[in-house]
């Protein structure tokens, strides 16, 4: 079993290749931008530009000033983007009056103050770069504000010709040998997927002589000889919370791959291979002497890091309501599932992000799947972004309503589909449809880039559209406060019709809630099915969510749920700039959380996590059918848990693995 075996071929104290690249993140800038581009701080929105927010709200969230976006670290109006250095700006020499430069005093300050900026912010020496490169991303991104937007790459990346090519080749030799070993599986009567027939029958509806088979299909070919070679990559169970670390517990096969095995004592296997765990880098037990691997976790949603602090900011909380409040309701909302915590959170909830009333319910998933059919029926219209998560497809094609799909975050295409759709009204009959629903994404989970809602917006109020806006991955991890996408882009919420998001990803906790008017919202807690027949969200969660939204709001006492929001920000930009850098293909934009990396061919994914698992980093590896078949991808998704040490190493890590798997498709064709 080589995946598992100790391949650190560099021992500990050994240097790194000459060619990585500081912990300081003082890497030059690979693309076409010259040491010398600025970017200049744009002008504020005019008053018909600028939008507000409701009066619930503090100022700070109630108007959204362009001119200081985020700027942490004092005025931004000329910054150097790339350069061979990242000494802070105000690191420049100060000039006596009259013109000559006293250097002694100047170097003295500045190390001075260097040495303090620094204690309190780790990002210090690479603070403005990564201010200037948030900024302008939003400025093209959000407000569509900068005229010049090759400042920075962001967007799906092209790929090359070798890479597009290879991986069609890799495809096919796979599929090749696939159907060489089915042939050669019923020549011989041998294999691991062979139906067996008679006493020695595995299940009895392997006995293909009394039982059609279940799966006899592209899909079934697909998992036994694609999927299964690379299972080990997926479904890695975890010992531990979901924290910055966490224990991945070893596994092990004896049918290749077919089926995986909890390696569990190191008693179950040979004296040879225990030795060779426990020589591991980061070899671990837990309880009951489980094997497990002790790694930095890039993959799971715990974006705000309530899963790292969770027993100071919200286990007194949770703890204490189920001194009068069961595990489970058990029942739905609609019979007797309903406690004072979901009233609580529901209010909490439409308070939070500028709505009138809310409906929480117990899966994230369930929240589009159910509430989209609720709201569609036959004879309507729903326009959805072609990226848009399965659960908005699934609740779409459930409606029954039709479904035209928009490019990707191109409203100029939507604006075309709607005018369509108006002028030409319902197939055959040419009625009007009667109404028509724009769903888009705060940030596309696979892309790491956030909505055009600005023009979104704009487009469906032309056009008399009602807009639908899941924030699954934006809610709590973008905007000054934590409110998503719209604060994020400036648009008021009540511009947007139905607000979507889940407590699982910034909230520790698990469920959706669904926003709107009150009376949508009162329609919805009779006809969604969610409320109607889904069990109701546990209490215990509901207070989990109540719990990190004081802490997120400061109700707390304590401004720790600021601190959570601004080292999510920083730690998301240090991390894309990082990775840019190495020349790697990242999809996204600054400020979001999620860092899709390009790996396109399917032989890097299986290469890619297996590298990253020895080297004690925790990573998602995306292939067919989730993406394109050419858009196999790693996904990191970054927390507020993360130290900027931690970063470092694994920036360092998945750098001497890009030179290995040839990766860096910025710099070369070839990878």
């Amino acid at each position: 079993m080589p995946f598992f075996r100790k391949v650190r071929s560099r021992q500990k104290g050994q240097s790194k290749s000459s060619n990585k690249g500081s912990k300081g993140g003082t890497h030059a800038h690979s693309h076409t931008v010259t040491n010398d581009t600025t970017v200049t701080k744009p002008q504020s929105q005019t008053e018909t530009e600028t939008e507000t927010r409701p009066n619930v709200h503090t100022n700070e969230y109630a108007q959204l000033d362009n001119s200081d976006l985020y700027s942490s670290s004092g005025s931004t109006e000329q910054v150097t983007l790339f350069s061979d250095t990242t000494e802070d700006s105000s690191a420049s020499s100060t000039s006596s009056l009259d013109g000559q430069v006293d250097l002694s005093s100047s170097s003295t300050s500045v190390a001075s103050s260097n040495k303090s900026k620094r204690s309190k912010d780790p990002y210090a020496d690479v603070r403005d770069r990564m201010e200037a490169l948030s900024l302008h991303s939003r400025m093209v991104h959000a407000y569509h504000s900068e005229t010049n937007p090759s400042l920075e790459y962001n967007g799906e990346p092209t790929i090359t010709f070798f890479a597009a090519w290879t991986t069609y080749l890799g495809y096919a030799v796979l599929i090749f040998v696939g159907h060489i070993r089915e042939l050669c599986s019923k020549i011989f009567n041998r294999g691991r997927y062979l139906s067996h027939i008679g006493k020695n029958a595995d299940y009895v509806s392997n006995d293909i002589a009394s039982y059609a088979p279940l799966l006899k299909s592209f899909e079934n070919f697909y998992t036994r000889r694609l999927y299964h070679r690379i299972q080990d990559c997926f479904n890695r169970p975890v010992a531990s919370s979901p924290g910055a670390k966490i224990h991945v517990l070893e596994r092990i096969s004896y049918d290749g791959n077919k089926t995986m095995q909890v390696l569990g004592q190191l008693q179950n296997v040979s004296g040879e291979e225990a030795e060779m765990y426990k020589e591991g880098e980061f070899y671990s037990i837990v309880s009951g002497d489980r094997v497990t691997r002790n790694c930095l976790n890039l993959g799971s949603y715990n974006y705000l890091g309530f899963a790292d602090d969770w027993k100071t900011t919200c286990r007194d909380g949770v703890l204490q309501s189920m001194d009068g409040l069961p595990i489970s309701m058990a029942s739905s909302r609609m019979e007797t599932g309903t406690s004072k915590l979901h009233d609580q959170v529901e209010q909490l909830v439409s308070n939070f992000i500028g709505k009138e009333s809310c409906m929480v319910v117990n899966m994230g998933f369930n929240t589009n799947a159910t509430t989209i059919p609720a709201l569609m029926q036959r004879g309507d219209l729903i326009v959805s972004d072609e990226l848009n998560h399965t659960s908005i497809v699934n609740g779409a094609r459930t409606s029954g309503s039709a479904i035209r799909c928009f490019r990707h975050n191109d409203t100029k295409h939507l604006e075309e589909i709607l005018r369509e759709a108006i002028v030409m009204g319902q197939p055959r009959t040419r009625r009007p449809w009667r109404k028509i629903m724009v769903i888009v994404e705060g940030i596309y989970s696979m892309e790491g880039e956030y909505c055009d809602l600005r023009n979104v917006v704009k487009v469906c109020k032309k056009y008399g559209a009602y807009v639908y806006l899941d924030e699954a991955h934006s809610i709590g991890a973008m905007g000054v406060t934590g409110r998503g996408c719209t604060e994020y882009t400036g648009v008021n919420p009540a511009d947007v019709d139905i607000m979507m998001g889940t407590f699982t990803k910034s909230f520790g906790g698990m469920g959706g809630y669904i926003a709107g008017n009150k009376d949508l919202i009162d329609a919805l807690r009779r006809k969604c099915a969610a409320s109607s027949y889904h069990n109701s969200l546990s209490p215990v969660v509901c207070q989990q969510i109540i719990s990190s939204f004081e802490v997120i709001m400061g109700r707390d006492g304590t401004d720790i749920g600021k601190q959570k929001i601004t080292a999510l920000r920083d730690n998301s930009n240090y991390f894309r700039m990082r990775l840019s850098d190495m020349g790697l293909h990242v999809l996204g934009h600054y400020d979001s959380p999620i860092m899709p990396v390009m790996l396109y061919n399917p032989t890097k994914i299986a290469a890619f996590s297996r590298e990253c698992l020895k080297r004690g980093l925790a990573v998602v590896v995306v292939g067919f059918p989730a993406v394109p078949i050419l858009m196999s991808r790693a996904r990191f998704c970054i927390s507020a848990g993360h130290s900027r040490e931690e970063l470092d190493r694994a920036l360092e890590e998945i750098d001497e693995i890009a030179d290995l798997l040839k990766l860096r498709y910025s710099k070369s064709r070839f990878g």
